[in-house]
Parts: structure tokens; sequence; C-alpha cells
């Protein structure tokens, strides 16, 4: 039997949760190693873990993947999360770049200085309300089936919904305008793999508060 696969990363969100939500949506059980102190990552890449000096970093099936969306793609392919031919696997990545774009705007939030919080916060509800949402909302319309893609569960609908769920952290009420979204939200939830990972007690981080961020800071720099 193969290892669980091994991720290295601060106990926290940032650019592994995404990675966390596919092997969960997967069904695959995974241990965490987390960087404590910036020793710990200095240790990694010492030791020739991290190939371009930087974190996450996934031990997998032999190999210490780094590069998120590589990382992504690897589990996506692996675990039957990326479409049924080529022309379903371009319109995943197209969804799921976009929904990267939007997640980093979230992710930064919270490192924001303070006199800049204001504006970022704004940024960031313009572009879910007005450019990344109304998209979605069209692709599900247009669409007319469960999923993003095709007939099947894909890494779109995990991501998507990852970034949804973000989105209202930030502000609640964000989906209002969009029921097809509201429902989309609600029916992936459901998927018994990524209902485990929304209870208590899972693997899934919750959203950086600004008291840590000085601690994540120091692992960094």
């Amino acid at each position: 039997m193969s290892e669980k696969p091994k991720l290295h990363y601060f106990n926290g969100r940032g650019r592994m949760e995404t990675i966390r939500w596919l092997l969960a949506a997967a069904g695959v059980e995974f241990e965490e190693c987390f960087l404590e102190t910036k020793d710990d990552l200095t240790k990694l890449q010492k030791d020739g873990s991290l190939l371009f000096q930087q974190v996450p970093m996934v031990e997998i099936d032999g190999m210490k993947m780094v590069q998120s969306r590589a990382i992504g793609n690897y589990i996506a392919m692996k675990y039957n999360l990326y479409g049924k031919d080529l022309k379903e696997r371009a319109l995943i990545d197209m969804y799921v770049e976009a929904v990267i774009d939007l997640n980093e705007l979230l992710m930064i939030h919270t490192f924001q200085p303070a006199d800049k919080k204001e504006q970022h916060f704004a940024t960031i509800v313009d572009k879910a309300t007005n450019r990344y949402f109304p998209a979605y909302e069209k692709v599900l319309k247009d669409h007319g089936q469960d999923f993003l893609v095709g007939n099947q569960f894909s890494r779109a609908d995990v991501q998507l919904l990852e970034t949804l769920l973000m989105a209202e952290e930030c502000k609640p009420d964000i989906l209002a305008k969009f029921p097809l979204l509201q429902s989309f939200k609600a029916r992936i939830s459901n998927i018994p793999t990524i209902k485990k990972f929304l209870q208590p007690g899972s693997q899934r981080k919750p959203p950086l508060q600004e008291k840590d961020v000085p601690k994540v800071m120091k692992i960094f720099h």
C-alpha cells in the first residue's frame, strides 16, 4: 500500500488549502508536517527537498512536488477530477485559473496594511460580484448540469466551492444575487467527501486571523 501524501506547509490555509480540498474531495487521507519556524523552512531548503526553495511541498508517489498548480494538476489527474477528454480539461483549466485569481485576492486580504484594507475589501467585492460570479452563474445556466463541466464532479467544482465559502467569510451576503451559485454551493457541499471535509475536526483550516500574521511572516521572511 502506498504511503499517504505528506503536506509540508504552515498550519494555515495559504497556497496549500486548495491541495487539501482536492485530496479531501478525492477521499484521500493525508498527513501534514507543519512549519513552525524559519528554521523548519531552512532545513527543507538545505536538504534539497524544495526545488525552487519554496513551499507548498507535497510528498506523493515518491516525488517531492512543489508549485501549487503542478501539485493540483497531478492530484486532479490521479484521482479523476480532470474531466473525460481534452476539451473538458481545457474548460476545467479555464474555470480553475479564474477561481485562483479570486482566491488569491481573498487569501492576501488579511496581510493588507490597515490603511489599505478597506480599499482591498472593495476590490474583492467588486471583482467577485461583477467579474467572476456572473461568469460562473452564466456557465451553470448555459450548461444546465449539476457540475461546471460535463456531467461529473471535477476540480473546478471543488475549487469554486472553496472560493465561494471564502468569499462568504469575507462578506456573508456576497452570493445574494446569484441563485445558481447558491444552489451549486449547497449541492457540492453535500457530496459525501466534501461534506466530511466541511465538518468540525477535519484538516480544513480556519481563516487566518490578524494576530497570526506576524508568526506566519517570521517563517517566510
